[in-house]
């Protein structure tokens, strides 16, 4: 199809949607479940070692949208690198002329052990940093700090997230190397 690269163990379903193959890069042991749709502009996808995008996700838009390590996707996510100005002042959609449109695109990074929940969405220029959490059917929009548990519309931060995963991560590597 021609990606930019796929790992010789990345499991990649044959019933989800992938455009402009060329800009998209898929690590070691990720999995991309069915009817996930990633659509790369020209900033491309990137897509870290041991990431799950969970079935009907969708992953669009003009500038880059990064996933590191061990980030996971929960079915029906969507992550936009760019939007449609709605405030009147533009026109909207992709059937019109660019000098017609107001889009705005800005990068989209998930750093390591970042979750997202069910059903939210995450609009252009969102960062999180490492392990934060997003809530199910929640909207972010902004900076969110490492190890944060966000939930709501717009995400807030709820609560602090244990640590402990960075510890299993050490573990599951000594482990992958056990086995080579």
């Amino acid at each position: 199809m021609g990606f930019a690269f796929v790992a010789s163990d990345a499991m990649l379903s044959a019933k989800a949607s992938y455009f402009n193959c060329s800009q998209i890069a898929i690590g070691s042991r990720s999995r991309i479940d069915d009817f996930a749709i990633l659509s790369a502009g020209n900033g491309g996808i990137t897509i870290g070692s041991n990431v799950h995008i969970a079935a009907f996700c969708l992953l669009a838009g003009k500038s880059e949208i990064r996933l590191d390590d061990f980030s996971g996707l929960s079915s029906r996510v969507s992550i936009y690198s760019s939007s449609d100005d709605y405030s009147g002042a533009a026109l909207t959609n992709p059937t019109v002329a660019k000098e017609f449109t107001g889009v705005r695109s800005a990068p989209v990074h998930l750093g390591k052990h970042v979750v997202l929940g069910s059903g939210s969405v995450v609009l252009p220029g969102t960062h999180f940093g490492e392990g934060a959490a997003l809530g199910a059917l929640s909207l972010a929009n902004g900076k969110y700090e490492a190890f944060g548990v966000f939930a709501g519309v717009p995400a807030r931060l709820v609560r602090d997230r244990q640590r402990g995963l960075i510890e299993k991560e050490r573990q599951y590597r000594v482990f992958l190397q056990d086995k080579e």
